[in-house]
């Protein structure tokens, strides 16, 4: 073996970031529904033009279920449900908010609005579009969100 070729594997390796995950906090605008989610410190958020998420201003992240903790405001939450009545958008029945809801494409995930989080949290994000305005070809591309824990 190679002695030099061993030590550019290991160089390779430590150079290679680690993501380690992290607790983002976050909630609606009046504060009485709060939440953490547990997600990459480096992760993809997408922008979707659908009719719901353009006029709302919602910032997709999408994460498995058992990563998010809806620390208070159950009982303030209201549920819309519209077309196929898969996604239950709840929001914040005194301030309006959607900071979180349980989408179409990922009924066993959490779909967490970015912009809800607490300012001055320590997080990375780049923003792609997303075309949910033709949800039938483009939704199923995201069906498996809600089973990966890179966010993206």
């Amino acid at each position: 073996m190679d002695p030099m070729s061993g030590a550019c594997a290991i160089m390779s390796t430590m150079l290679e970031p680690v993501i380690e995950p992290v607790s983002l906090h976050g909630g609606c605008h009046c504060g009485a529904v709060r939440f953490i989610v547990t997600a990459p410190r480096v992760f993809t958020a997408l922008d979707c033009n659908c009719s719901i998420c353009r006029m709302s201003g919602f910032l997709h992240l999408i994460v498995p279920a058992q990563r998010f903790v809806l620390m208070q405001g159950s009982e303030v939450l209201a549920t819309y449900t519209f077309n196929s009545g898969v996604a239950q958008h709840r929001f914040c029945r005194v301030c309006g908010v959607k900071s979180f809801y349980i989408p179409r494409s990922n009924p066993d995930g959490i779909d967490v609005n970015v912009r809800c989080f607490d300012a001055g949290q320590r997080y990375q994000m780049t923003v792609e579009p997303f075309d949910g305005a033709n949800w039938e070809v483009h939704g199923p591309a995201l069906s498996a969100l809600s089973t990966h824990s890179t966010g993206t």
